[in-house]
This record gives C-alpha cells, structure tokens and sequence, in this order.
C-alpha cells in the first residue's frame, strides 16, 4: 500500500512539475497570423488550454484569396509516460508524430523526434510581441513569425 501511495504521489509530483513548464509559455495560447510576403499566403495559429497537461492546436494556411486551404494540422501539447510532448497530427503522415521537449523557459521551447524525415526539431520562441516557430533538420531550416 506505501508502494502504491508513493507511486501516485510521484506521478502527480511529475504531472503538477510539466503544468509549471507549461504554465512558462502560456503566452502563446491564443490566436496568432502570419502573412507570407511572397505569396500573399496567410497562416494561422490558434492554441486553447484543454488543461494543465493538455493544449490543443491548429494550424493552416490559406492562400492569398483566402478560399483555399493550402495546409492544415492539429497539434497537441501533453504529459505522457512521465514526459512532455509536442504531437504533430497532419494527413500526411499515416500516424501523430511526437516530439519530445527539451528545452523549456519563459522564451519558449524546443522539441525533438530524431527519427521523424522531417522535421526533427520544433522550435516556438517569443522574440518581442511575435511568435517565431522554426521547423529544421537535415541541414534545412523554415521559420514562420507570427503577430496576435
């Protein structure tokens, strides 16, 4: 029975420390709009707190006459088996794909999956009032700026 207590005590230890974490980056829940300059694309970022440990996302792009929707994704934020996880869900890909975070701070973070094709690494950072998410590996690297 004190096994048993002090596993679950551990397991909320973890989940109230990633809620923390979590609670580093609230700035970027909410709704964020980036036009590209070249195409006159404009992409969308929108993240909405399901609970401590569960954010939910969506992404896509439009195309510049707004009535095409070029690229969609849902994305999720989430505590599983101990860990804090970015999960990328897009038609592409037959499966979500989870990328572990390792880095987390007021500025933003970083996660990793280095098996995935690409990418390997998800980067979101607050740089002033905008949101800069970079996608890389491989040698390549695309960053995306956002405004509220």
């Amino acid at each position: 029975m004190k096994k048993l207590l002090s596993i679950t005590l551990l397991l909320l230890t973890t989940q109230a420390i990633y809620a923390q974490d979590l609670s580093k980056v609230s700035w970027m829940l909410g709704k964020w709009k980036s036009v590209n300059a070249k195409t006159g694309n404009t992409s969308y970022e929108n993240w909405t707190r399901i609970s401590d440990q569960e954010w939910s996302g969506k992404g896509f792009r439009l195309s510049r006459t707004g009535t095409d929707t070029l690229f969609s994704e849902k994305m999720t934020i989430l505590v599983k088996d101990n860990n804090l996880y970015y999960v990328a869900d897009v038609k592409e890909n037959a499966a979500p794909v989870y990328f572990k975070f390792t880095a987390i701070n007021e500025q933003g973070f970083t996660c990793e999956n280095p098996q995935h094709d690409f990418p390997k690494k998800i980067s979101y950072l607050l740089e002033g009032k905008k949101l800069k998410a970079t996608i890389s590996g491989d040698g390549k690297e695309f960053s995306y700026y956002f405004d509220r």
